[in-house]
């Protein structure tokens, strides 16, 4: 089934076009999505939920990656496309007022995948969300997350810094996240 998406302006806003996900990609059309980091603190400090992604996924196959992400499908707003993507992919029912918002970013990210070229431009919404909750507790979506890990905040951002572990996340977006959580 093909997933639309809403065309957005530099800025973000929907310009009341829409287009399929895949041609957003092949053609680079920008559109909207949400990245969605879980906090909690644990032993004086402060760790940061990271996603495994499933082996099965054509974009970075067991990396680590956001908490929970997601394309915000036509029609619909940032803040209920990120509570949907968190309980889809990680089985936690949160409400609105549990987010806080980091910032915007654009993401532009040109890459190759099983021979076809990809073209990302995404402008993206990044919120944060304290959950103190144990990674055997979440139910995850096995198309999309192949397991969670808790981690140290610092350590997440050397080990992204120095390449300490697969992953494909943004330093940028981390130090985002750092300053919303006043860490």
């Amino acid at each position: 089934m093909k997933e639309y998406l809403d065309i957005v302006d530099e800025n973000g806003n929907p310009t009341g076009k829409t287009v399929d996900r895949e041609i957003a990609h092949a053609e680079g059309v920008p559109h909207r999505t949400t990245h969605l980091w879980l906090l909690r603190k644990k032993d004086r400090a402060v760790q940061i939920l990271l996603q495994k992604r499933a082996e099965i996924k054509s974009s970075f196959p067991g990396c680590y990656d956001i908490s929970s992400a997601g394309h915000i499908p036509a029609g619909d707003d940032f803040v209920p496309s990120a509570l949907r993507e968190l309980e889809e992919e990680l089985g936690v029912r949160a409400a609105a007022e549990d987010l806080i918002v980091c910032g915007d970013r654009r993401i532009v990210w040109d890459d190759r995948f099983f021979g076809k070229d990809y073209h990302d431009r995404q402008y993206t919404r990044v919120f944060i969300m304290w959950l103190d909750r144990e990674e055997k507790d979440f139910v995850l979506q096995e198309e999309e997350v192949g397991s969670v890990r808790w981690m140290d905040f610092q350590e997440c951002v050397e080990g992204v810094k120095s390449g300490g572990f697969r992953h494909c996340i943004a330093i940028e977006e981390l130090m985002m996240v750092k300053r919303a959580a006043g860490i």
